[in-house]
């Protein structure tokens, strides 16, 4: 449980920084703490699409990931980004990615803080 919590909170950081990087990420509310609930919600639905979605589509992709020598990768990870974005919209949640290309750049620096923040927060180990 502890383990989810942590990658929970890792997944809404490294949704922040991708949200104050970029401005075609966007997250609006009335209040700071209405932020960070819709990040953290966005956060667990991010996580949510990461574990059933994303396998299934790079064992499709297995042969353009082969090809591209894993470069491939940054392009499920922006349908993942998109793919939150769309249910976020249909939850009514005020998270939004504006273009594929800002879907790549966002996974890309979404990737690079998630696993910064792994390195740093503490595991159940």
């Amino acid at each position: 449980m502890k383990n989810f919590v942590v990658k929970t909170i890792a997944n809404a950081g490294a949704l922040a920084v991708a949200v104050w990087l970029l401005d075609k990420i966007t997250l609006t509310g009335d209040s700071t703490g209405k932020k960070a609930g819709t990040l953290i919600i966005v956060a667990l639905i991010f996580g949510l699409v990461n574990f059933l979605v994303k396998p299934v589509v790079k064992l499709l992709s297995l042969p353009l990931l082969i090809l591209t020598l894993g470069l491939f990768t940054l392009i499920v990870n922006a349908l993942m980004l998109m793919l939150t974005s769309w249910v976020a919209g249909k939850l009514d949640l005020s998270f939004h990615v504006d273009g594929f290309w800002t879907a790549v750049l966002g996974g890309l620096i979404i990737s690079i803080v998630s696993w910064a923040l792994h390195v740093i927060l503490p595991d159940e180990d």
